[in-house]
């Protein structure tokens, strides 16, 4: 290996092993036994969860669906299902469904469920809020599980189907109803389940310093880079425009 200018190389070679000695730290369990991504994550997961709360908006937006019956036939088996997987969905599915006040009747692994959509989606709000809120005692007391995030599952894989069927019999203001149910209320509450929730107004600071430390530290690799590319004489430059004769 030729090097050309050796302060470059030299600049460029600082630059590339402080850049693995900060990344070795970084995958130390240096921040409360957790490594520097494990914090970050957690960072970023405790400030979403604290955007993310959007049920009492939703839960005002559902009240004109209060006594709009409605009936769906939904399948519950998967092509992965092993034995009696199925069977055990739709009485779950079904549990959910009758706790909320509808008629839930199960055929082999087919749920035909009849009721008042308001009073449904009213009930799957609730849920989500208490899991929301990580309170999932609530939901064990009220089916009689030991497997909150189980059941309360049951709400995604039921209204995902439901939302379908409406999409369908081109009822369009009860299936954007139902997605809304899905998206801002179901899958945060599961999602964010056991993370707590936090406001990014109370953490400005840590999380303008991780965004500035990401851009410098992807720079800084690329810095180390050019220099030492640079000392050894390979760099890039506008090639020149030939003029005809």
């Amino acid at each position: 290996m030729i090097v050309r200018n050796k302060k470059m190389f030299s600049l460029g070679a600082v630059f590339a092993i402080s850049f693995l000695a900060v990344l070795f730290l970084i995958f130390s369990p240096l921040f409360g036994g957790k490594t520097g991504l494990q914090f970050a994550d957690d960072s970023f997961n405790r400030l979403s969860k604290g955007s993310s709360y959007f049920i009492p908006k939703v839960s005002k937006s559902n009240e004109k669906f209060m006594g709009r019956m409605f009936t769906a036939h939904i399948k519950v088996d998967k092509p992965e299902d092993k034995p009696g997987d199925a069977e055990k969905r739709a009485a779950n599915i079904s549990k959910v469904f009758t706790t909320a006040g509808a008629k839930a009747e199960v055929t082999a692994s087919t749920v035909k469920i009849e009721g008042d959509l308001g009073k449904v989606l009213a009930s799957a709000l609730q849920d989500s809020d208490a899991m929301f809120k990580n309170d999932g005692e609530k939901i064990k007391a009220r089916y009689g599980t030991d497997d909150e995030k189980k059941m309360f599952r049951q709400w995604h894989n039921a209204l995902a189907k439901i939302m379908k069927e409406f999409q369908k019999e081109k009822k369009i203001e009860e299936a954007k109803m139902v997605s809304d149910v899905m998206k801002k209320a179901v899958e945060p509450a599961y999602n964010f389940y056991k993370i707590d929730g936090e406001k990014v107004i109370d953490h400005a600071g840590m999380l303008s310093g991780l965004l500035v430390f990401y851009v410098a530290y992807t720079m800084w690799w690329g810095y180390a880079i050019f220099y030492m590319f640079d000392g050894l004489g390979l760099s890039m430059k506008k090639a020149k425009v030939k003029k005809e004769a």
